[in-house]
């Protein structure tokens, strides 16, 4: 007797697009990340459960975020956002 082929599981959740984002921390300074979920994130920095960078500097706000094609552009954003000085940063945010 042949076997019999599971279905394929549907996923239950859509596919999330992924963010490079920017925040202003309390004392001023520009914290840059990547997330697939922007709204949990910011409530994760908020509660001082995000990054390190971020704990003690809340509340932050979000200043800009971007979409992102793929985790992996996200990163390579990331990266180049995190090259600039920070009247480059500015520059980039005003844009």
């Amino acid at each position: 007797m042949p076997k019999k082929k599971k279905p394929a599981k549907a996923k239950s959740k859509a596919a999330k697009k992924w963010h490079l984002y920017v925040l202003l921390c309390k004392d001023e300074t520009l914290y840059c990340g990547i997330t697939n979920d922007l709204d949990r994130r910011i409530a994760q920095h908020n509660a001082g459960k995000g990054a390190r960078y971020t704990r003690g500097r809340g509340p932050v706000i979000l200043l800009r975020s971007w979409p992102q094609k793929n985790k992996s552009t996200a990163l390579r954003a990331e990266i180049s956002f995190k090259k600039l000085s920070r009247a480059g940063k500015e520059e980039y945010l005003a844009a």
